[in-house]
């Protein structure tokens, strides 16, 4: 089962998805973080977001670049965090896919489904700012765009979080 969460920022979209694996009785989990640590801000919410999943049996897997290189036991359960900040890493990163972003984390997402019984997939929803912006954060917003819009596709379940509340586009109930 490969589950889309998305929402906008604050929207209780990653307590949401990390819920729906805290559910299950597996006993292997992964959560793949995606957050380069940049600077001290970026160390800082890093911090956070391990002290909120401690005690809750996710074993953390750094991953920058590159889903389709992962390997994972058959049969596991996964939550990656976020696809925000993996497309950022292989748009912008000199060893990123550059202009094959899309193509290269739709197939890492293909592999993680194929590997995982379940997999939860977090990211932000883009677009509904009506804000301009410079040319490579808008080239960024168009891949994570057309990123969201494969996934959707791929994906059994679509839930977007609205202030903490799950409204499902997409397999059903939960």
């Amino acid at each position: 089962m490969f589950t889309l969460v998305i929402g906008g920022a604050a929207s209780g979209k990653s307590e949401y998805a990390e819920s729906l694996l805290c559910q299950s009785p597996a006993k292997e989990r992964y959560y793949i973080a995606t957050m380069c640590p940049f600077d001290q801000e970026c160390e800082e919410r890093i911090l956070k977001h391990r002290a909120a999943r401690a005690g809750r049996n996710f074993t953390t897997i750094e991953r920058y670049l590159d889903l389709s290189g992962l390997r994972l036991p058959k049969g596991c359960h996964v939550l990656l965090e976020c696809m925000s900040n993996l497309v950022a890493n292989e748009v912008f990163d000199p060893m990123g896919a550059g202009n094959a972003t899309v193509k290269r984390v739709l197939e890492g997402v293909e592999r993680l489904a194929e590997q995982a019984r379940e997999l939860v997939v977090v990211s932000n929803e883009v677009f509904s700012d009506g804000e301009d912006y410079d040319p490579s954060s808008l080239y960024y917003l168009e891949q994570l765009g057309k990123v969201n819009q494969g996934m959707a596709q791929m994906a059994d379940r679509v839930v977007e979080v609205v202030y903490t509340i799950p409204v499902i586009h997409k397999g059903g109930v939960l």
